[in-house]
This record gives structure tokens, C-alpha cells and sequence, in this order.
């Protein structure tokens, strides 16, 4: 059987963020339609769907990384601080945005909360295993 480590991570994703955005289960919320994904970011994301591509991100990386909580996932999403003459500094991506998408995902029945950060459930492990398997095939 294929899994999520067998197939390229990028088209995985695209993949994934096709179908959330297909089935309408994810809905892109008010808030992220000009906010920035993070402190050390300029603009927000030019993409109209980056909110899928970053469900779909993150549902991965829950599956990957196992129990893994916001914390974890905004020092995976930081970026550098360009300071100009002074070194870069790391800085870590919003929370609000990582924390939306784990409540989104939990109520669609992809992740639960466990005392140690979030899991895939069953029907999340399925889900991303199917769209791996027809991956695979093509």
C-alpha cells in the first residue's frame, strides 16, 4: 500500500489542497483574507488558495510528526528576519492561522487533541493514504 512517504511531498500537497478546496469542507475564515502568515513577512500571500495549501501542509506534517502541537508548527513554518547591515534573526510564523486550521481539521474528523499535541485519526490516515495511492498510479 502507498503511504504519504512514498509520493513527492509537493505533489501531495497540491493534491490534498485540491480536494479540500473541492469538497468545500475547509472554509477560508474572514480574518486571513489580508493578514500575513508571520512577523517577519512583508505582504500577505499573493495565492487567493493559500489557506488550502497550508491546511494541506499542515495536515501532512501532523501525519509525519506525529502528536505535534502549535508551538512545534510555527517554529516548522518561522522565516528570517532580514535586519538590513545586522545578522537575520529567526522568527516563528502566526499562531492564530496554525491554530484555526487544527480546530478546522478536528472538527472534520482528520485530527484529534491527545495530551501530547494533535494526532491523525483513522480517517485522517485513510484520507491522506488515498490521495497518496491514486498519486502513485498517475
Amino acid at each position: 500500500m502507498t503511504t504519504v512517504y512514498d509520493v513527492s511531498a509537493q505533489d501531495l500537497i497540491n493534491k490534498l489542497a485540491e480536494n479540500l478546496k473541492k469538497e468545500g469542507e475547509i472554509k477560508t475564515p474572514g480574518f486571513a483574507v489580508g493578514i500575513k502568515t508571520g512577523s517577519s513577512k512583508q505582504k500577505q500571500p499573493q495565492d487567493p488558495d493559500w489557506w488550502f495549501f497550508r491546511c494541506a501542509s499542515i495536515l501532512r506534517k501532523v501525519y509525519c510528526m506525529g502528536p505535534v502541537g502549535t508551538e512545534n508548527l510555527r517554529k516548522e513554518y518561522s522565516s528570517k528576519l532580514r535586519r538590513g547591515r545586522k545578522p537575520a534573526t529567526s522568527r516563528k510564523a502566526g499562531g492564530k492561522i496554525i491554530r484555526t486550521i487544527l480546530k478546522d481539521l478536528d472538527e472534520k474528523g482528520y485530527t484529534e487533541k491527545t495530551r501530547k499535541g494533535r494526532i491523525l485519526t483513522a480517517r485522517g490516515k485513510s484520507y491522506l493514504d488515498k490521495i497518496a495511492t491514486d498519486l502513485a498510479k498517475q
